[in-house]
């Protein structure tokens, strides 16, 4: 037993060490987006129940860093600012699916091509539900339509308490203040809402590598469609965020899962759980909610079935990249950053937590 949990700590050590230098500098990135680009931005792009504003929405959401807790008042903001339904339900596909902090992670954990296919999967999902929701709409009403500038007892609205402040930012702000208050979002509120679940993520890729015989997944998952929809009845329901998933993912591909399987849990774990749908439920509507989880299934098995054909073509083992990861980054930076974000999620339990900037 023992021997066990060595073996789970040290492999979960090597997955942390491996994510690391990329984990910070998505975060970095994370904070630049969220102290210089406006929410109200966003809003203005996203009122026309047109594809184009479901393709902004889409594209917009794409870099953000929101899991799927964060992006439920966001959505609902701009919902409540004047977004179509449509455009509401694509932001809510892309923004949990993928960020700039997961697509760094997709590139140190697995490779390049997943870290690329990742966000073009997500905004493909986005569009295609959020077209099929413009296009049969529900007999019900919409929300009324608030101010572009949201009340104060309005901001964070449907919040589940990852403790995000989700109200705009002031654009009269100094450079230098933009920089804080997004560094300070990043490191601050960004890692206590997703590190936790991050590091659970970690843990779960460590046991999968100590536990998991490395023929397992070939033999009782198999490859093709019965892989795709295993990995469906897993992630649908699971609170999974993008980020977290990652390490997870790169687990199951060096047991032998196919990249499209793995792909399947990349989508559908971050953008469907309880909270999401039954917030859908209440401020879209059945139809939507019921296009919404059937755009997730039918992309993520089209788009599976897709990217194993794409490295079948281009002669690629996965799993022999996925097992090089480690070569990519010095391992001092990659020890180092590892203490770093073990001691930002400590202190993330820690501090003082505040709904004002």
């Amino acid at each position: 037993m023992l021997d066990i949990i060595i073996r789970v700590v040290t492999e979960s050590w090597h997955v942390l060490v491996d994510a690391g230098p990329y984990l910070l500098f998505g975060f970095f990135v994370a904070g630049l987006l969220k102290g210089f680009v406006p929410d109200e931005y966003m809003a203005r792009h996203l009122g026309k129940k047109s594809v184009g504003s479901v393709l902004k929405a889409a594209v917009v959401g794409v870099p953000l860093p929101l899991c799927s807790c964060g992006v439920l008042p966001t959505a609902l903001g701009l919902r409540r600012q004047g977004a179509s339904k449509g455009a509401t339900t694509a932001f809510m596909i892309s923004t949990p699916e993928t960020g700039v902090d997961s697509m760094a992670v997709t590139y140190a954990l697995i490779d390049p091509i997943m870290t690329v296919i990742r966000p073009i999967a997500a905004s493909i999902t986005a569009v295609f539900a959020g077209v099929l929701v413009n296009a049969f709409p529900d007999k019900k009403e919409p929300l009324p339509m608030a101010s572009v500038v949201a009340a104060p007892d309005e901001c964070g609205v449907g919040s589940c308490g990852c403790g995000h402040d989700h109200c705009s930012t002031d654009e009269n702000l100094s450079i230098g203040a933009k920089f804080r208050l997004g560094m300070n979002y990043a490191f601050g509120e960004m890692i206590a809402d997703i590190g936790r679940w991050l590091l659970v993520g970690v843990v779960i890729a460590g046991i999968i590598s100590a536990v998991v015989p490395s023929d397992a997944l070939d033999q009782y998952v198999g490859t093709g469609f019965l892989s795709y929809f295993v990995m469906l009845v897993v992630a649908l329901p699971l609170y999974v965020c993008a980020t977290a998933s990652t390490p997870i993912a790169a687990s199951l591909l060096l047991k032998g899962l196919s990249p499209g399987a793995a792909l399947v849990f990349l989508l559908a774990g971050p953008a469907t759980n309880g909270a999401t749908i039954t917030v859908m439920l209440k401020t879209l509507g059945k139809r939507a909610a019921g296009m919404y989880v059937l755009s997730i299934v039918v992309c993520s098995l089209a788009l599976a079935w897709a990217t194993d054909l794409l490295y079948l073509s281009l002669g690629l083992d996965i799993t022999a990249v996925v097992g090089e990861v480690n070569e990519v980054t010095p391992y001092w930076l990659g020890v180092t950053s590892a203490v770093i974000t073990l001691l930002l999620v400590a202190w993330s339990f820690v501090r003082p937590h505040s709904h004002n900037h």
